[in-house]
């Protein structure tokens, strides 16, 4: 029989077998809650296709590994390490995407767990849920007034308090974050963490600090979470 071929090869009586269309339910659920969050994830973020068709699968693999499982707990342990691993081999992401990687796991748990209504709702719940604080730009305000500078100064101009009295016209706090040298040690490259006091001053900040540093170069970028190591 046809059914005989997804049979495992260690079953034993006492084991409780999975059923083809068991699983298929499962997985169809697993793909259709993936197909509904990588669409809510479009709807709010652009993204690379690998991602969001990363996103689509993602909930059908985690159901699948679960369904394998099977209340093993040696295997469980197993699987859990392997997830680690992975984590360690992938690239950091934005909080965005963690986010979206773990409803997409949550829903694959959920219907690995056989709840296929519980993961379709959950993924509508939560989905939705995400997608409008996307769609509503929780604190995208004073984001765009948070800069990164990277500013190039000679080596016979002290940094220490240079810029001060431009960053307190200009800015309502700024930071320090690194100093390195640059071209054979005849320059400075200072970065500076900084919070504009509005947006439609930008230009004029720059060509203030374009004065004070000789039109070296400088660049003003959206501010990064970690300063870079060059």
């Amino acid at each position: 029989m046809i059914s005989n071929l997804f049979n495992g090869l260690f079953d034993t009586a006492t084991t409780q077998v999975l059923s083809l269309q068991n699983f298929l339910l499962c997985v169809g659920a697993a793909l259709l809650s993936g197909l509904i969050l990588a669409l809510l994830y479009l709807l709010t973020c652009h993204s690379t296709r690998g991602f969001v068709a990363t996103l689509a699968v993602l909930p059908a693999v985690v159901c699948v590994v679960i369904l394998m499982v099977n209340g093993n707990l040696g295997m469980g342990v197993a699987v859990a390490g392997t997830f680690n691993l992975v984590r360690f081999r992938s690239v950091p992401g934005t909080a965005r995407e963690i986010s979206a990687i773990f409803l997409a796991m949550g829903a694959g748990l959920i219907s690995g767990m056989g709840y296929l209504a519980y993961c379709l709702l959950f993924t509508l719940l939560l989905g939705g849920v995400s997608a409008l604080y996307g769609l509503l730009r929780l604190g995208s305000g004073s984001q765009q007034l948070r800069k990164t500078l990277h500013i190039t100064i000679p080596e016979n101009l002290d940094y220490n308090g240079v810029f001060d009295d431009l960053f307190q016209t200009y800015t309502r706090q700024w930071e320090l974050c690194q100093v390195k040298t640059t071209n054979m040690g005849s320059l400075y490259r200072l970065t500076y963490n900084l919070t504009l006091r509005e947006t439609g001053n930008e230009k004029e900040f720059m060509d203030a600090l374009r004065c004070r540093n000789g039109n070296l170069e400088l660049s003003l970028s959206h501010q990064e979470s970690t300063t870079p190591q060059m």
